[in-house]
């Protein structure tokens, strides 16, 4: 299968594909807004009646527990209601082998290691009279979004999920559709494993807006977490204000910045990994080698015949993806912090030494041994990262974004003379008087009127 990927040499050349890149997250048609509005009032409404009417229609599920499709896993499910009971999730969970086990535990372990470093605590500190600090606190309840059916995302469990717990967020409830009544059993396993209870399978925009707004079978959550199609992250941004959410997920990319000492087949292999993922992701190579840029190209023609989803890759480099050649390694670096890719590779002679020069990427890979792959699955840092050029605000998931933290303040009589005058002058300008009044009454007692 050939591919037409973009050769750019020059920052014309480079500028006309930073605008492609643009518009791969505005491309929403005005259809598809209205439709996830039109889901997420009714169920915002009606609440269940919605929520398992769009499931009947979406996902050919309903709620009593019968498939419009022919299935042997309908009879699992009590009628009534969304939930999905412990005995089920026992039961899938059961039907996984020991070497995905085995792989699902050591990618739990190193997942809670890492974020087990984030946790922050509550201060004080005592400043002219007053003690002022931070109190954190986990938020009450969380509802992570899975995507489900035949696709078998365990990962995302694991990346939503264990942050949440390190937290020490109470209360963790999982969406998860299962359409035509399929249940994943890989899902099922990495949800008893962490211990998550609370599980309901409905997806889709539906789905986000029942956690938000809550219904009569789930309770309203405080934050939304998780990826999911366009319908999930529009709902997302709809109910945004309503909870807190993550971040709104854009197709996946990665960047590579590499040298004439990078190995051209394993760059190429790394670029395919993210091209599979669907037609709207991004795949650069930024290098300094003419040659190196050349041999890459000839290694993606050859490793994509070799792919199962290669119709998918393919029209993924061929729309954006892009070799790029860079004179020196400080304009590679700025062209990579112009994209602010989600994934960013390093594969020059020393990694460690240019790491100085990245200013914006969601997360870092240094040298050959440090695919992008690996910290989709088992490294630890968290694979949930800004997309779309996001990372020059935006930061990868981790326990911080379940956690509140409060301004604590408490003066003595002394520290609250201190600065009393200087409340009153900066409340009269901006002429806000009873504001004022309220630290002149306490000036008035102290001075004993």
């Amino acid at each position: 299968m050939g591919i037409s990927i973009q050769l750019i040499d020059g920052d014309k050349e480079f500028g006309a594909f930073t605008e492609t890149l643009g518009k791969r997250s505005g491309g929403v048609s005005s259809e598809i807004v209205g439709r996830v509005n039109e889901i997420v009032s009714r169920v915002k409404q009606t609440g269940d009646e919605a929520l398992m009417k769009y499931t009947a229609a979406f996902d050919g599920f309903e709620a009593n527990g019968s498939s419009s499709y022919s299935t042997s896993l309908s009879a699992s499910f009590p009628a009534g209601g969304p939930a999905i009971p412990e005995s089920v999730i026992d039961e899938y969970a059961s039907k996984v082998d020991d070497i995905f086990l085995e792989a699902l535990y050591e990618s739990a372990k190193r997942i809670r290691y890492f974020h087990e470093k984030q946790v922050e605590s509550s201060w004080s500190i005592t400043y002219d009279g007053a003690t002022l600090g931070q109190i954190i606190r986990p938020i009450g309840r969380v509802g992570v979004y899975v995507p489900g059916g035949k696709a078998s995302y365990p990962s995302t469990v694991l990346m939503n999920v264990i942050p949440a717990q390190v937290a020490g967020v109470p209360e963790v409830a999982i969406c998860v559709p299962t359409p035509r009544g399929e249940v994943n059993p890989y899902v099922m396993a990495a949800i008893k494993y962490l211990g998550v209870k609370e599980v309901y399978r409905v997806g889709g925009a539906q789905a986000v807006a029942a956690m938000a707004f809550g219904t009569k079978s789930i309770k309203r959550v405080d934050k939304i977490v998780g990826p999911g199609n366009i319908y999930v992250a529009l709902a997302k941004k709809l109910v945004f204000g309503t909870v807190d959410i993550d971040m709104i997920a854009g197709p996946s990319e990665v960047l590579v910045v590499a040298d004439d000492t990078a190995n051209a087949s394993l760059v190429a292999a790394d670029l395919l990994s993210q091209a599979e993922h669907d037609e709207m992701a991004s795949s650069v190579l930024v290098s300094t080698s003419r040659e190196l840029i050349a041999i890459v190209e000839s290694e993606l023609k050859r490793q994509l015949d070799a792919l199962k989803r290669r119709e998918i890759a393919a029209k993924s480099l061929d729309n954006y993806g892009a070799l790029i050649y860079a004179p020196n390694l400080e304009k590679a670096f700025d062209y990579s912090n112009e994209i602010a890719p989600e994934h960013l590779e390093i594969m020059v002679e020393n990694p460690e030494g240019v790491l100085h020069l990245v200013k914006n990427a969601g997360a870092v890979f240094l040298g050959q041994w440090s695919p992008e792959p690996m910290g989709d699955y088992s490294a630890g840092p968290n694979h949930t990262l800004p997309t779309g050029g996001t990372s020059r605000f935006f930061s990868p998931l981790g326990v911080y974004d379940f956690l509140k933290r409060t301004s604590l303040i408490n003066f003595t009589r002394e520290g609250f003379a201190n600065v009393a005058p200087h409340v009153v002058t900066l409340a009269e300008l901006e002429g806000l008087q009873a504001h004022s009044n309220s630290v002149r009454l306490r000036m008035e007692i102290l001075r004993g009127k």
